[in-house]
């Protein structure tokens, strides 16, 4: 059971591993763009190269669905985010239970969004770790758990491409394990479970929405670099210049801005949060509530994603612009 890319390289490791996948389950198509045609899920479009019989209910709990399922008399359900909860009359349904990869070290970043909120954080290690499913979620027993350290500038996107490869494997092993009765579940400890920043308190990872990204310059330039890096590819975080979008895509921070220009041209250290405080034919650099934001990849609405120098060719930016 599973939907979006991160749950492919699953579905692919275990018909490679070996194992019999008697039926996929996904979500049901949906409209996309501005003609509305229906389009699979990317589960969905590598279950029928595979020539695997696909199920797409509206809800998990039909009736019809479920007594569908019972139907297989499948070992074991594995599911990678699926996007549906599972009742307790599926969870129980197969002799060694249903499997969960989840893309965090749980019980940190329990729910939806973990790999972007681990980087969004600052977290020094992600990961995946695989569970036996409960009625809870991301609640049930540990199974197996691998530990992903984070590079420097490293994106959303990068860390979900990386743990789908760490995920697939993590996986086969821990089939492995149930298979030969090595695995010991050890239940989750509550007391460690983390809480997410700019939402409220919670154990669960919050839903990343586009709102999200809209960029609030009186943080540090640290937690908007990692916002940056964290929401990169999708949703993307962004401010507005002369009422456009203005997606920043890549930045670094700094601290010290004193070697910087020239006597004519200085960066504004008194310039209020949000301002363009220093711009030359290559930088462009915004004041934050602590720091200092150096801009290197924005993408204006209506254009191409470039670089900042190339931006700037283009669009005359003046010191002292204040970005909302």
């Amino acid at each position: 059971m599973g939907t979006p890319d991160f749950a492919v390289g699953t579905l692919k490791a275990l018909v490679e591993a070996g194992h019999e996948v008697v039926a996929v389950v996904t979500q049901p198509d949906k409209p996309k763009g501005r003609s509305k045609e229906l389009v699979f899920s990317p589960v969905k479009e590598e279950a029928v190269k595979l020539g695997i019989e696909v199920l797409q209910p509206e809800k998990a709990r039909d009736e019809e669905f479920v007594e569908k399922l019972r139907a297989y008399g499948a070992d074991i359900f594995v599911v990678v985010a699926f996007g549906q909860l599972l009742p307790k009359s599926i969870i129980d349904m197969p002799r060694l239970g249903c499997v969960n990869v989840h893309a965090s070290l749980l019980p940190e970043y329990r729910g939806a969004s973990p790999i972007q909120w681990a980087v969004i954080d600052g977290r020094e290690y992600s990961g995946v770790t695989t569970m036996k499913m409960d009625e809870g979620l991301d609640t049930g027993d540990i199974l197996l758990v691998r530990k992903v350290k984070l590079e420097k500038k490293e994106t959303g996107g990068s860390l979900f491409d990386r743990l789908s490869v760490v995920g697939a494997e993590l996986l086969i092993e821990t089939l492995k394990g149930l298979e030969e009765g090595t695995i010991t579940p050890v239940p989750q400890d509550d007391t460690k479970s983390s809480y997410v920043k700019m939402l409220k308190k919670s154990i669960y990872a919050g839903k990343i929405t586009k709102e999200l990204g809209h960029i609030d310059f009186t943080k540090s330039a640290e937690e908007i670099e990692r916002l940056i890096r964290g929401l990169n590819p999708w949703p993307s975080a962004y401010t507005h210049y002369n009422g456009k979008m203005l997606k920043i895509w890549d930045a670094d921070v700094i601290s010290d801005v004193s070697g910087i220009g020239s006597e004519e041209n200085a960066v504004e250290t008194d310039a209020a949060c949000g301002t363009v405080c220093f711009v030359d034919k290559k930088r462009l650099i915004i004041k934050c509530g602590k720091d200092y934001l150096s801009v290197n990849e924005v993408q204006l609405e209506g254009k191409k994603r470039m670089k900042t120098d190339a931006f700037l060719l283009g669009c005359r930016v003046e010191k002292g612009t204040v970005l909302k």
